[in-house]
């Protein structure tokens, strides 16, 4: 569409600039209790993941928010809906607002607050499910009660939002199938508590999500260790080869190597690379934080780079040692090439050097039957003439036959000699 000075507009210009403002943050108002869920559907479920959200908007009675893709926010009085729609996963958060109290701040589950047949039909597998409890200003907490509350003594905890928010979790797995994280609201305002808990379920979700990739190397260490004896094992073999039989072994059996190094890359080169994305987007959001540290407790960072830190580098260095084992198959296939190469050169040289002895004889031979051949062809032409000059005598001419067989011998062997060689070159040129 033309702009006001009617110029003409880039036909995705309107959508780059919507891209900023797509995903807004919820807007809170303190004191609230929220239940996250996001499910593992991978790439193909889009259409399904976003046909199931909006049977849930048709289920509360909720109208579905116009010109929405991947994201929408949705409810009625007493509930609302976050949906979300990203790579491989979907995700849902049920903001249910009223008193939350210290006491028992987990106690309502506002999924329960969703149709039971909806949720027992959503798609996917649950990959991450956590509770929310944000409390009022007026409802302080002391160590004690957050170690009951959370039950367990393992906890992270940190001033976040520049003061305006405490929040207390322990990245564990609860009694009822969720993880827990516990906010005090010191100051916060509706928008920046609603930024504030999609940061933390994010972190937990990306941080669910980059492990997977932590399970993958585990997996995947036994079986490149085997590929590394067989390599070494190839390698000797090349370097002590006794001949071509050697070589196909060896190279039959780096094929096989090359072949399974490349199967492994096709498996879970995505599953490496996610991590690796799912990694930096846990590090920005846990520095969007912007962490103060409580008296006797260890930061959110600081609980996961303990433990959550180690796992990404165990990541890193499994791939890059599939990346290793496959740049040494490679060279190695190089090595075996230029064996095979260097071998078959010398196997052409020596037919080679076959040919031209054959040559030589052929010519030799060649040259042995012209000589053969001048001196049959001569020896039947000076016969003829000897039968001419016999018949001319009984003619009655005076002509000695043997004097004159004699005499044309020289002249007969040398025009025969020049007559075949002119027909030798004649039949080259041909």
């Amino acid at each position: 569409m033309p702009n006001r000075l009617s110029l003409r507009d880039h036909a995705d210009r309107a959508a780059l600039t919507d891209e900023l403002h797509a995903r807004p943050f919820a807007q809170l108002a303190t004191p609230v209790v929220a239940s996250y869920v996001a499910f593992l559907t991978g790439e193909g479920s889009a259409a399904a993941d976003r046909a199931h959200a909006e049977a849930l908007a048709v289920a509360l009675g909720a109208p579905w928010p116009a010109d929405t893709r991947d994201f929408a926010i949705f409810g009625t009085d007493g509930v609302r809906v976050r949906w979300e729609r990203h790579t491989e996963f979907t995700s849902y958060t049920v903001f249910a607002e009223g008193p939350v109290g210290p006491a028992a701040p987990f106690a309502r589950d506002p999924l329960t607050l969703l149709p039971p047949a909806w949720l027992a039909a959503c798609p996917g597998e649950v990959i991450v499910a956590t509770r929310v409890a944000v409390l009022a200003p007026d409802e302080p907490l002391d160590a004690e009660a957050v170690v009951a509350l959370l039950a367990s003594d393992q906890n992270a905890a940190a001033l976040v939002s520049g003061g305006d928010a405490a929040v207390y979790t322990d990245f564990r797995i609860h009694a009822d199938g969720a993880g827990r994280i516990l906010i005090e609201d010191r100051g916060l305002r509706p928008r920046q508590a609603g930024r504030l808990v999609q940061r933390l379920t994010e972190i937990e979700t990306y941080r669910t999500l980059a492990m997977l990739g932590f399970q993958v190397s585990r997996a995947l260490g036994p079986d490149l260790g085997r590929l590394e004896q067989s390599l070494a094992a190839v390698a000797g073999a090349i370097t002590s080869s006794m001949g071509a039989a050697d070589d196909r072994a060896a190279l039959d059996r780096l094929s096989a190597i090359a072949a399974e190094v490349e199967r492994i890359a096709a498996d879970h080169s995505y599953r490496f690379a996610a991590t690796r994305a799912y990694r930096t987007l846990v590090e920005r959001r846990v520095e969007d934080l912007r962490q103060q540290r409580l008296a006797g407790w260890q930061t959110i960072g600081e609980f996961l780079d303990r433990r959550f830190g180690p796992a990404m580098r165990t990541v890193d260095a499994v791939a890059a040692r599939h990346l290793a084992l496959a740049d040494r198959v490679q060279r190695a296939s190089t090595l075996l090439r230029t064996r095979v190469d260097v071998a078959l050169q010398e196997q052409n040289q020596a037919l080679l050097r076959s040919m031209d002895d054959r040559a030589d004889a052929q010519l030799r031979l060649q040259q042995t039957v012209e000589g053969l051949s001048v001196v049959a062809i001569g020896y039947y032409l000076v016969g003829l003439l000897a039968y001419l000059a016999k018949a001319a005598k009984a003619a009655g001419v005076p002509i000695d036959p043997d004097l004159a067989a004699g005499v044309a011998l020289p002249l007969v062997l040398g025009a025969v000699w020049i007559g075949i060689r002119r027909l030798r070159h004649a039949l080259k040129k041909a």
